[in-house]
Protein backbone atom coordinates (compact mmCIF):
# COMPACT_ATOMS: atom_id res chain seq x y z
CA UNK A 1 0.00 0.00 0.00
CA UNK A 2 1.12 3.17 -0.69
CA UNK A 3 -0.14 6.70 0.36
CA UNK A 4 0.65 10.49 1.50
CA UNK A 5 -0.45 12.48 3.97
CA UNK A 6 0.12 16.11 3.95
CA UNK A 7 -1.12 18.96 6.19
CA UNK A 8 -0.21 22.84 7.59
CA UNK A 9 3.26 23.04 8.27
CA UNK A 10 2.62 23.34 12.03
CA UNK A 11 -0.14 22.64 14.24
CA UNK A 12 -0.38 24.37 17.52
CA UNK A 13 -3.78 23.62 19.64
CA UNK A 14 -5.37 24.26 22.82
CA UNK A 15 -7.54 26.73 25.22
CA UNK A 16 -5.74 30.00 25.16
CA UNK A 17 -3.24 29.71 22.46
CA UNK A 18 -4.40 32.17 20.69
CA UNK A 19 -2.50 34.02 23.49
CA UNK A 20 0.87 32.85 21.42
CA UNK A 21 0.09 34.68 18.01
CA UNK A 22 2.29 37.13 18.09
CA UNK A 23 5.30 35.85 19.12
CA UNK A 24 4.72 33.02 15.98
CA UNK A 25 4.60 35.89 14.20
CA UNK A 26 7.65 37.17 14.25
CA UNK A 27 8.78 34.45 12.03
CA UNK A 28 6.94 35.86 9.36
CA UNK A 29 7.51 39.73 8.94
CA UNK A 30 5.90 42.40 9.79
CA UNK A 31 2.81 43.56 8.05
CA UNK A 32 0.28 41.27 8.13
CA UNK A 33 -3.16 41.25 5.88
CA UNK A 34 -5.73 40.36 8.89
CA UNK A 35 -8.45 38.91 7.63
CA UNK A 36 -11.74 38.64 9.44
CA UNK A 37 -15.40 38.24 8.61
CA UNK A 38 -18.29 40.62 9.46
CA UNK A 39 -17.86 40.97 13.22
CA UNK A 40 -14.62 41.82 14.65
CA UNK A 41 -15.21 40.79 18.75
CA UNK A 42 -13.47 37.93 18.86
CA UNK A 43 -10.30 39.37 16.36
CA UNK A 44 -10.53 42.97 18.15
CA UNK A 45 -8.41 42.20 20.65
CA UNK A 46 -6.03 39.87 19.08
CA UNK A 47 -5.46 42.61 16.23
CA UNK A 48 -4.63 44.83 19.30
CA UNK A 49 -1.90 42.50 20.58
CA UNK A 50 -0.34 42.41 17.29
CA UNK A 51 -0.36 46.37 17.23
CA UNK A 52 0.72 46.44 20.67
CA UNK A 53 3.64 43.83 19.77
CA UNK A 54 5.08 46.61 17.17
CA UNK A 55 3.45 44.39 14.34
CA UNK A 56 1.29 46.93 11.81
CA UNK A 57 -1.35 43.95 10.47
CA UNK A 58 -4.15 46.00 7.95
CA UNK A 59 -7.57 44.66 8.21
CA UNK A 60 -9.31 43.29 5.63
CA UNK A 61 -13.23 42.04 5.75
CA UNK A 62 -14.49 39.53 4.14
CA UNK A 63 -18.74 39.50 4.51
CA UNK A 64 -20.16 36.09 4.26
CA UNK A 65 -19.57 33.50 1.42
CA UNK A 66 -16.62 34.72 -0.13
CA UNK A 67 -17.18 34.99 -4.10
CA UNK A 68 -14.41 35.55 -6.79
CA UNK A 69 -14.92 38.97 -7.51
CA UNK A 70 -14.16 39.80 -3.60
CA UNK A 71 -11.19 37.96 -3.46
CA UNK A 72 -10.20 39.41 -6.78
CA UNK A 73 -10.21 43.05 -5.25
CA UNK A 74 -9.26 41.99 -1.99
CA UNK A 75 -6.01 40.61 -3.63
CA UNK A 76 -5.18 43.75 -5.26
CA UNK A 77 -5.57 45.94 -2.13
CA UNK A 78 -2.90 43.66 -0.10
CA UNK A 79 -0.89 43.98 -2.78
CA UNK A 80 -1.14 47.37 -2.65
CA UNK A 81 -0.22 47.52 1.41
CA UNK A 82 2.89 45.48 0.66
CA UNK A 83 1.85 42.88 3.15
CA UNK A 84 4.34 40.13 3.67
CA UNK A 85 1.63 37.58 5.11
CA UNK A 86 -1.47 36.80 5.98
CA UNK A 87 -4.00 36.12 9.35
CA UNK A 88 -7.45 34.47 8.87
CA UNK A 89 -9.30 34.51 11.86
CA UNK A 90 -12.75 33.28 11.56
CA UNK A 91 -15.12 30.69 10.27
CA UNK A 92 -14.43 28.34 7.18
CA UNK A 93 -15.36 30.96 4.45
CA UNK A 94 -12.89 33.45 6.47
CA UNK A 95 -9.87 30.75 6.40
CA UNK A 96 -10.52 29.64 2.62
CA UNK A 97 -10.41 33.48 1.56
CA UNK A 98 -7.45 33.79 3.43
CA UNK A 99 -6.14 30.65 1.54
CA UNK A 100 -7.09 31.77 -1.69
CA UNK A 101 -5.24 35.79 -0.99
CA UNK A 102 -2.16 34.18 -0.17
CA UNK A 103 -1.94 31.49 -3.19
CA UNK A 104 -2.58 34.25 -5.48
CA UNK A 105 -0.29 37.00 -3.92
CA UNK A 106 2.67 34.84 -5.10
CA UNK A 107 1.28 33.53 -8.34
CA UNK A 108 0.49 35.34 -11.93
CA UNK A 109 -3.38 35.85 -13.00
CA UNK A 110 -7.05 35.55 -11.08
CA UNK A 111 -8.98 33.09 -9.92
CA UNK A 112 -10.25 31.92 -12.67
CA UNK A 113 -7.49 30.51 -14.03
CA UNK A 114 -7.10 28.57 -11.00
CA UNK A 115 -10.51 27.65 -10.01
CA UNK A 116 -12.06 23.95 -10.85
CA UNK A 117 -14.78 22.91 -13.17
CA UNK A 118 -16.01 26.69 -13.80
CA UNK A 119 -12.22 28.16 -14.44
CA UNK A 120 -9.01 26.31 -16.45
CA UNK A 121 -7.72 24.45 -13.21
CA UNK A 122 -4.64 25.45 -13.92
CA UNK A 123 -1.89 24.06 -11.34
CA UNK A 124 -0.30 26.58 -8.61
CA UNK A 125 3.42 27.73 -10.10
CA UNK A 126 4.29 28.81 -6.79
CA UNK A 127 3.88 28.43 -2.97
CA UNK A 128 1.54 30.51 -1.31
CA UNK A 129 2.89 33.15 0.84
CA UNK A 130 2.44 32.16 4.39
CA UNK A 131 -0.96 31.60 6.54
CA UNK A 132 -2.13 31.75 9.45
CA UNK A 133 -5.49 30.23 9.76
CA UNK A 134 -7.39 30.41 13.01
CA UNK A 135 -10.65 29.05 13.39
CA UNK A 136 -13.30 30.54 15.04
CA UNK A 137 -15.94 28.02 14.49
CA UNK A 138 -15.74 23.73 14.66
CA UNK A 139 -16.66 22.61 11.15
CA UNK A 140 -14.78 22.41 8.13
CA UNK A 141 -11.74 22.27 9.37
CA UNK A 142 -10.12 24.66 6.77
CA UNK A 143 -7.21 25.35 8.71
CA UNK A 144 -5.42 22.21 7.62
CA UNK A 145 -6.90 21.73 3.94
CA UNK A 146 -5.50 22.53 0.39
CA UNK A 147 -8.12 23.76 -1.38
CA UNK A 148 -10.53 27.09 -0.87
CA UNK A 149 -14.22 27.03 -2.04
CA UNK A 150 -15.46 30.31 -4.00
CA UNK A 151 -18.61 30.92 -4.53
CA UNK A 152 -19.06 31.60 -8.52
CA UNK A 153 -22.20 34.21 -9.07
CA UNK A 154 -22.09 34.09 -12.66
CA UNK A 155 -22.59 30.00 -12.55
CA UNK A 156 -24.02 29.86 -9.15
CA UNK A 157 -22.27 26.85 -7.75
CA UNK A 158 -19.46 26.83 -5.10
CA UNK A 159 -15.83 25.73 -6.41
CA UNK A 160 -11.90 25.16 -5.64
CA UNK A 161 -8.92 26.46 -5.79
CA UNK A 162 -7.17 23.05 -4.89
CA UNK A 163 -3.04 22.28 -4.64
CA UNK A 164 -1.27 21.05 -1.75
CA UNK A 165 0.93 24.76 -2.62
CA UNK A 166 -2.39 26.00 -0.64
CA UNK A 167 -1.70 24.14 3.05
CA UNK A 168 -1.38 27.05 5.55
CA UNK A 169 1.79 27.63 7.18
CA UNK A 170 0.48 27.27 11.21
CA UNK A 171 -3.35 26.47 12.40
CA UNK A 172 -3.89 27.95 15.46
CA UNK A 173 -6.70 25.98 17.33
CA UNK A 174 -8.38 27.57 20.63
CA UNK A 175 -11.25 26.14 21.33
CA UNK A 176 -12.14 29.05 23.65
CA UNK A 177 -12.82 30.91 20.42
CA UNK A 178 -15.80 29.10 19.47
CA UNK A 179 -17.40 29.62 22.98
CA UNK A 180 -19.81 32.50 22.00
CA UNK A 181 -21.07 30.09 18.70
CA UNK A 182 -24.84 30.60 19.05
CA UNK A 183 -26.53 26.64 19.03
CA UNK A 184 -27.76 26.90 15.17
CA UNK A 185 -23.95 27.65 14.04
CA UNK A 186 -22.99 25.21 16.76
CA UNK A 187 -25.35 22.65 15.07
CA UNK A 188 -24.60 23.39 11.12
CA UNK A 189 -21.04 23.68 11.70
CA UNK A 190 -20.69 20.84 14.21
CA UNK A 191 -22.65 18.34 11.65
CA UNK A 192 -20.64 19.69 8.62
CA UNK A 193 -17.31 18.29 10.27
CA UNK A 194 -19.19 14.61 11.31
CA UNK A 195 -19.96 14.56 7.88
CA UNK A 196 -16.37 14.95 6.68
CA UNK A 197 -14.94 12.85 8.92
CA UNK A 198 -17.94 10.17 7.97
CA UNK A 199 -16.78 10.82 4.14
CA UNK A 200 -13.65 10.51 4.52
CA UNK A 201 -13.86 7.28 6.59
CA UNK A 202 -15.36 5.79 3.76
CA UNK A 203 -14.25 7.21 0.54
CA UNK A 204 -12.16 5.27 -1.81
CA UNK A 205 -9.30 7.21 -1.16
CA UNK A 206 -8.90 6.94 2.58
CA UNK A 207 -5.55 5.39 4.19
CA UNK A 208 -4.73 3.97 7.57
CA UNK A 209 -3.94 7.55 8.89
CA UNK A 210 -6.64 8.91 7.60
CA UNK A 211 -9.11 6.07 9.07
CA UNK A 212 -7.35 6.62 12.91
CA UNK A 213 -8.10 10.23 12.41
CA UNK A 214 -11.60 9.53 11.77
CA UNK A 215 -12.51 7.09 14.09
CA UNK A 216 -11.79 9.12 16.97
CA UNK A 217 -13.01 11.98 15.47
CA UNK A 218 -16.27 10.28 14.92
CA UNK A 219 -16.38 8.83 18.34
CA UNK A 220 -15.84 12.80 19.67
CA UNK A 221 -18.12 14.46 17.73
CA UNK A 222 -21.21 12.46 18.29
CA UNK A 223 -20.20 12.46 21.76
CA UNK A 224 -19.64 16.46 22.10
CA UNK A 225 -22.02 17.72 19.79
CA UNK A 226 -25.11 17.65 21.49
CA UNK A 227 -23.45 19.11 24.67
CA UNK A 228 -21.83 21.38 23.21
CA UNK A 229 -25.24 22.52 20.94
CA UNK A 230 -27.00 21.95 24.55
CA UNK A 231 -24.73 24.19 26.70
CA UNK A 232 -22.20 26.91 24.87
CA UNK A 233 -20.48 27.28 28.07
CA UNK A 234 -19.09 23.06 27.74
CA UNK A 235 -15.66 23.97 27.74
CA UNK A 236 -14.65 20.12 27.53
CA UNK A 237 -17.54 19.63 24.81
CA UNK A 238 -16.35 22.70 22.71
CA UNK A 239 -12.85 21.33 23.12
CA UNK A 240 -13.86 17.85 21.29
CA UNK A 241 -15.58 19.87 18.62
CA UNK A 242 -12.68 21.19 17.69
CA UNK A 243 -10.42 18.46 17.12
CA UNK A 244 -13.24 16.51 16.09
CA UNK A 245 -13.22 20.31 13.15
CA UNK A 246 -9.30 19.52 12.77
CA UNK A 247 -9.43 15.79 12.34
CA UNK A 248 -12.04 16.11 9.64
CA UNK A 249 -9.75 18.59 7.97
CA UNK A 250 -7.14 16.40 8.29
CA UNK A 251 -8.63 13.24 6.92
CA UNK A 252 -10.57 14.82 3.78
CA UNK A 253 -7.59 16.64 2.53
CA UNK A 254 -6.23 13.37 1.93
CA UNK A 255 -8.42 11.22 1.62
CA UNK A 256 -11.48 13.34 -0.15
CA UNK A 257 -14.97 13.54 0.45
CA UNK A 258 -18.02 11.90 -1.11
CA UNK A 259 -21.60 12.81 -2.29
CA UNK A 260 -23.17 14.92 0.53
CA UNK A 261 -20.21 17.37 -0.56
CA UNK A 262 -21.39 16.89 -4.09
CA UNK A 263 -24.33 17.50 -3.39
CA UNK A 264 -23.18 20.24 -1.10
CA UNK A 265 -21.33 23.07 -3.90
CA UNK A 266 -24.54 22.80 -6.18
CA UNK A 267 -26.63 23.37 -3.89
CA UNK A 268 -25.28 25.93 -1.63
CA UNK A 269 -23.85 28.36 -4.92
CA UNK A 270 -27.80 27.89 -5.91
CA UNK A 271 -29.61 28.56 -2.74
CA UNK A 272 -26.81 30.82 -0.34
CA UNK A 273 -27.69 28.58 2.22
CA UNK A 274 -25.45 27.86 5.32
CA UNK A 275 -23.21 24.74 4.02
CA UNK A 276 -23.40 22.72 7.26
CA UNK A 277 -26.71 22.81 7.37
CA UNK A 278 -26.88 21.11 3.54
CA UNK A 279 -24.16 18.96 4.40
CA UNK A 280 -26.44 17.90 7.66
CA UNK A 281 -30.19 17.54 5.54
CA UNK A 282 -28.42 15.22 3.12
CA UNK A 283 -26.24 13.39 5.25
CA UNK A 284 -28.49 10.80 6.95
CA UNK A 285 -29.91 9.72 3.75
CA UNK A 286 -26.29 9.29 1.83
CA UNK A 287 -24.95 6.98 3.95
CA UNK A 288 -28.39 5.14 4.05
CA UNK A 289 -28.10 4.50 -0.11
CA UNK A 290 -24.75 4.25 0.13
CA UNK A 291 -24.62 1.45 2.40
CA UNK A 292 -27.79 -0.43 0.47
CA UNK A 293 -25.72 0.36 -2.59
CA UNK A 294 -23.04 -1.67 -1.39
CA UNK A 295 -25.03 -4.42 0.02
CA UNK A 296 -26.74 -5.12 -3.69
CA UNK A 297 -23.05 -5.42 -4.79
CA UNK A 298 -22.46 -9.45 -6.25
CA UNK A 299 -19.33 -9.41 -4.67
CA UNK A 300 -18.86 -8.24 -0.66
CA UNK A 301 -16.34 -4.95 -1.22
CA UNK A 302 -14.08 -4.35 2.24
CA UNK A 303 -15.41 -1.07 2.57
CA UNK A 304 -18.20 -2.22 3.41
CA UNK A 305 -17.19 -3.42 6.82
CA UNK A 306 -16.22 -0.05 7.19
CA UNK A 307 -20.04 0.90 7.23
CA UNK A 308 -20.26 -1.81 9.88
CA UNK A 309 -17.39 -0.35 11.66
CA UNK A 310 -19.24 3.20 11.46
CA UNK A 311 -22.22 1.96 12.70
CA UNK A 312 -20.46 0.65 16.03
CA UNK A 313 -18.24 4.32 16.23
CA UNK A 314 -22.40 6.26 15.47
CA UNK A 315 -23.78 4.61 18.96
CA UNK A 316 -26.06 1.69 19.89
CA UNK A 317 -29.09 3.18 17.26
CA UNK A 318 -26.48 2.84 14.46
CA UNK A 319 -26.97 4.85 11.71
CA UNK A 320 -30.44 5.88 13.08
CA UNK A 321 -28.46 7.98 15.44
CA UNK A 322 -27.49 10.12 12.29
CA UNK A 323 -31.47 10.91 12.01
CA UNK A 324 -32.23 11.47 15.58
CA UNK A 325 -29.08 13.69 15.99
CA UNK A 326 -30.19 15.88 12.95
CA UNK A 327 -33.59 15.65 14.79
CA UNK A 328 -32.18 16.47 18.00
CA UNK A 329 -30.45 19.64 16.41
CA UNK A 330 -33.58 21.18 14.70
CA UNK A 331 -31.53 20.49 11.27
CA UNK A 332 -34.23 21.53 8.49
CA UNK A 333 -34.88 19.28 5.01
CA UNK A 334 -34.18 20.74 1.94
CA UNK A 335 -37.45 22.49 1.47
CA UNK A 336 -37.10 24.54 3.95
CA UNK A 337 -33.41 26.04 2.23
CA UNK A 338 -35.50 26.81 -0.73
CA UNK A 339 -34.94 24.38 -2.87
CA UNK A 340 -37.35 23.48 -5.24
CA UNK A 341 -38.14 20.05 -6.72
CA UNK A 342 -37.91 21.66 -10.26
CA UNK A 343 -34.28 21.88 -9.66
CA UNK A 344 -33.56 18.31 -8.85
CA UNK A 345 -32.53 17.50 -12.23
CA UNK A 346 -29.82 20.60 -12.70
CA UNK A 347 -29.02 19.72 -9.30
CA UNK A 348 -28.07 16.55 -10.02
CA UNK A 349 -26.13 16.92 -13.10
CA UNK A 350 -23.94 19.49 -11.18
CA UNK A 351 -23.60 17.41 -8.39
CA UNK A 352 -21.69 14.73 -10.65
CA UNK A 353 -19.71 16.75 -11.99
CA UNK A 354 -18.18 17.45 -8.59
CA UNK A 355 -14.64 16.42 -7.41
CA UNK A 356 -15.85 15.43 -4.27
CA UNK A 357 -18.31 12.99 -5.93
CA UNK A 358 -15.10 10.79 -6.88
CA UNK A 359 -14.65 9.80 -3.21
CA UNK A 360 -17.53 8.24 -2.63
CA UNK A 361 -17.84 4.87 -1.55
CA UNK A 362 -19.61 3.47 -4.67
CA UNK A 363 -20.92 5.13 -7.92
CA UNK A 364 -24.42 6.13 -7.67
CA UNK A 365 -26.89 6.40 -10.50
CA UNK A 366 -29.45 8.92 -11.59
CA UNK A 367 -32.19 7.51 -9.49
CA UNK A 368 -30.41 6.94 -6.35
CA UNK A 369 -29.68 10.49 -6.40
CA UNK A 370 -32.79 11.87 -7.13
CA UNK A 371 -34.24 9.35 -4.26
CA UNK A 372 -31.46 10.70 -1.66
CA UNK A 373 -32.67 14.39 -2.83
CA UNK A 374 -36.41 13.56 -2.51
CA UNK A 375 -35.76 11.50 0.87
CA UNK A 376 -33.94 14.73 2.37
CA UNK A 377 -36.74 17.24 1.06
Amino acid sequence: MKFEFATSQRIVFGPGVIGELPGICADFGKKPAFITGNSTARSAPVFQALENRGFSPRQFSVCGEPTIGHITGLVQQIREQNCGFVIAIGGGSVIDAGKAIAALLTNPGNPMDYLEVVGSGQPLKNRAAPLIAVPTTAGTGAEVTRNAVLLSEEHNVKVSMRSPLMLPALALVDPELTMSMPPAITASTGLDALTQLIEAFVSVKSNPLTDGICREGIRKAGRALPRAYADGSDAAAREDMALASLFGGLALANAGLGAVHGFAGPLGGMFHVPHGTVCAALLPMVVKTNFQALEELDKNPPILGKFRELETLLGSDGFQTLEKLCAELNVPGLSSLGVKKADFPHIIEQAKNASSMKGNPVPLSDDQLLNILVESY
